[in-house]
Formats: C-alpha cells, sequence, structure tokens
C-alpha cells in the first residue's frame, strides 16, 4: 500500500480514537454516584479528564500493534530477526517529551481543580435530572460554618455538634451551608466517606484533622468507613441527613427530647453465631456498645 494511504488510515485512526476517548471521557460522569457537594463537580471533572487520557493511550497502544500487524507481518516462512532500531534519537525525544508533556498536562489539571476546591463558593449549583426525592437549593444563605466533631471509634460513629449539648450517631446537616468537621478517632485509622459528597478523609489516631465542604443537594446518604479498621468495619456506617435550613433547627430541638434506641450494626453481628469455615482462633474486639441517638449529657 502506498504510504500516502497509510498517512491516511493513521490519521483517519487518530480521530476515531479521540472521538471514542472523549466519548467515554463524558460517559465517565454516569459511573459516578448523584453529586451532592459543591466539590462532587470538581471531582467528576477530573475523573471524566483521566478516563479520557487513558482511553486515548490504551486505543492508541492498542492502534499501533494492530497496525504493524497488518502492514509489517513477517512473511511467512521468514524467522529472522527483525532490525535492531538503536541511537534514532527522533524516537528517543518522541518517547520522553509525550510522556512527560501528558504528566505535566494531568499534574497541572489536578492542582487546578484542587485548588477550585479550595476556593469554590455554593454558587456553583448542581444540575439537572436529579431523582425524585432529591431536592435542589439555589443559594446559600451565610458562610459561617457549621462545626460538628466527629468520633470514630471500632464500628461506630459519633457526632457531636460544638456550641450545643447534642451527641448523635446520625449526622445531619444544612444544606448550602459551609461545614467543618473535626475528625478524630479513638482506636486506629478509620476512613470518613460519602461517595455522593466526592470527600474522603482519613482519621489518624492522636490527631484532630480539620475538613470543609458545602453539601448542596437535599437528601439522605450514607457515611462508610472507608479504611480495613477491624472485623466488623463493614458495619461502620452512618445515616447522613442533608437538611434545609428548618428541617435542621427542626432537628436540633427535636434531637433534644428524642430517646430512640438506635441498633448498633457491629454489636448485632458481634452478638450472632458465626458461620464459619474455619477456626482462626483470633481474637477480635468487642464493639463498642454505646447504641443509642440521643442528646448528649456531655
Amino acid at each position: 500500500m502506498p504510504k500516502f494511504f497509510e498517512y491516511i488510515l493513521m490519521a483517519v485512526g487518530m480521530v476515531i480514537i479521540i472521538l471514542v476517548s472523549y466519548w467515554l471521557g463524558q460517559q465517565a460522569y454516569t459511573w459516578m454516584p448523584i453529586e451532592a457537594s459543591t466539590d462532587a463537580k470538581h471531582i467528576d471533572d477530573l475523573f471524566s479528564f483521566l478516563v479520557t487520557m487513558a482511553a486515548v493511550i490504551f486505543f492508541g497502544v492498542i492502534g499501533m500493534l494492530v497496525y504493524s500487524l497488518i502492514f509489517y507481518r513477517a512473511k511467512s516462512g521468514d524467522y529472522t530477526e527483525g532490525h535492531a532500531y538503536r541511537h534514532n534519537w527522533k524516537i528517543e525525544v518522541v518517547w520522553l517529551v509525550i510522556p512527560t508533556a501528558l504528566v505535566l498536562w494531568i499534574g497541572i489539571y489536578s492542582m487546578n481543580i484542587y485548588t477550585r476546591m479550595e476556593i469554590a463558593g455554593p454558587d456553583r449549583l448542581l444540575a439537572d435530572s436529579e431523582p425524585a426525592y432529591i431536592e435542589v437549593i439555589d443559594r446559600n444563605n451565610s458562610n459561617t460554618p457549621t462545626t460538628i466533631e466527629v468520633v470514630a471509634k471500632q464500628w461506630a460513629w459519633d457526632f457531636r455538634y460544638l456550641n450545643t449539648d447534642i451527641s448523635s450517631n446520625e449526622l445531619h446537616l444544612p444544606v448550602n451551608r459551609r461545614v467543618r468537621l473535626l475528625l478524630q478517632s479513638e482506636d486506629v485509622l478509620h476512613g470518613f466517606y460519602v461517595p455522593e459528597f466526592r470527600i474522603k478523609q482519613d482519621i489518624i489516631p492522636s490527631r484532630t484533622i480539620t475538613f470543609q465542604f458545602i453539601p448542596n443537594r437535599v437528601g439522605k446518604y450514607k457515611l462508610h468507613d472507608s479504611q480495613l479498621s477491624g472485623t466488623y468495619f463493614a458495619t461502620m456506617e452512618a445515616d447522613v441527613y442533608v437538611d434545609t435550613a428548618e428541617d435542621y433547627q427542626k432537628w436540633l430541638t427535636e434531637i433534644h427530647e428524642d430517646r430512640t434506641l438506635t441498633a448498633n450494626l457491629a454489636v448485632s453481628e458481634h452478638a450472632r453465631s458465626p458461620k464459619k469455615v474455619f477456626n482462626s482462633h483470633y481474637p477480635t474486639v468487642i464493639p463498642t456498645q454505646t447504641d443509642t441517638i440521643t442528646a448528649s449529657d456531655r
């Protein structure tokens, strides 16, 4: 085949690879859970960008392999070694420049995203097609952060609202208000992770880690422990509610009178007769028995 047609074929292939990679990058938005914080859109943009770049590299390598197999196959019965292609400065420069440029591009773009997350205000609101049980609120009423102390322990969460006497194992947050979390651990390494908020922060024993974000979508979510914190870490979950300002104030008022007991999943799991394939004889920590959700007496 004449070189001209090879060049045309390569150009068409590159255009197809770029279009398919861009399409995959756009599809990546649908692979994530709904966005429920102002930072979520930034994380999704970064994820889409990385998927696009990875697809370009993947399909580019596969395309070159297919191209070589089609146009540069050895003839039948030809078992001679290929040409030793050494000391070609053009190829070495390309091989160095392209990966370096890609890594710098990804690094600068990621840094830009994290910088925008640090300064992003609540004006950046979410898009359309939200589920029916979700309500989108338009504006922030105040930038005064709501400060909540989050204590993780094997295997339960405790949320203490500063400047009040409220403690709960449910996390209630006011929508479109900056939330300031003081993350602490009483025993081992834990991880604060709410997928819809796109935030995940390790909680290190003997340290208080401050973390801020702005939830902007009313709804109910689930907090997970993202670190392997022991036998029952999979049960270490908590309900997270993003409330309207009125509902949030109503909850703060009602929690003083609420004495409802809620089950600690780790305690329940520990009390059950285990179904064991074999007995490892490894002891485990007994889960915390503080399974109440009440106003604190502290």
